[in-house]
């Protein structure tokens, strides 16, 4: 049965795309970087993080993957200056911290990383989580926007496998999912 709203120029309407694309699996990843301070003598900087599910590889040589970023976003806003960031690959037990990092309207990212393991990456400086299925550390090579978001190829310096053998979380029909292995 069709999904009613307003269609786009080309027939589709974001309704119906929206509701496509919940049927096509996605892994979850946090994505990282570190906002450098202000001014060389203020505090130090803060580390910003957001949850993502279009995240991908695109190349193995050299090895290149790409994230799409909402528009304006405070990450595209930051990863438009700053070239270095960070990918931890989640596994199933960190659905909270993918539920803390998807949060519209949060207040300050410095809360979100308050309690959460993990190690600063000696390339990014950016936070890569403990127990993540994988962490990468990359280095912005190309902005690309693509409608309303913006896709961000990014060459990766280093990776990790911190924790191989948890199972990975799943994004599927809007909702966190287990995967059974």
């Amino acid at each position: 049965m069709p999904i009613a709203s307003t269609l786009h120029p080309e027939g589709v309407s974001n309704d119906e795309f929206r509701a496509a694309m919940s049927r096509l699996a996605a892994g979850v990843c946090l994505i990282t970087a570190h906002e450098n301070p202000l001014t060389p003598d203020g505090p130090g900087g803060e580390d910003v993080g957001m949850t993502a599910t279009a995240f991908m590889s695109v190349s193995l040589d050299p090895p290149l993957v790409l994230v799409s970023l909402r528009e304006g976003s405070r990450m595209d806003d930051l990863l438009a200056e700053q070239p270095l960031w960070a990918v931890s690959v989640l596994a199933d037990h960190q659905v909270q911290v993918a539920g803390r990092f998807s949060m519209k309207n949060r207040i300050s990212d410095r809360l979100l990383f308050a309690d959460l393991p993990y190690v600063r990456g000696e390339v990014s400086g950016a936070p890569l989580l403990t127990g993540a299925l994988a962490t990468l550390e990359c280095r912005t090579e190309n902005r690309v926007e693509a409608g309303d978001h913006t896709l961000v190829v990014g060459r990766v310096l280093t990776s990790a496998i911190p924790s191989p053998d948890s199972p990975p979380l799943a994004y599927f029909r809007g909702r966190y999912r287990h995967l059974a292995l």
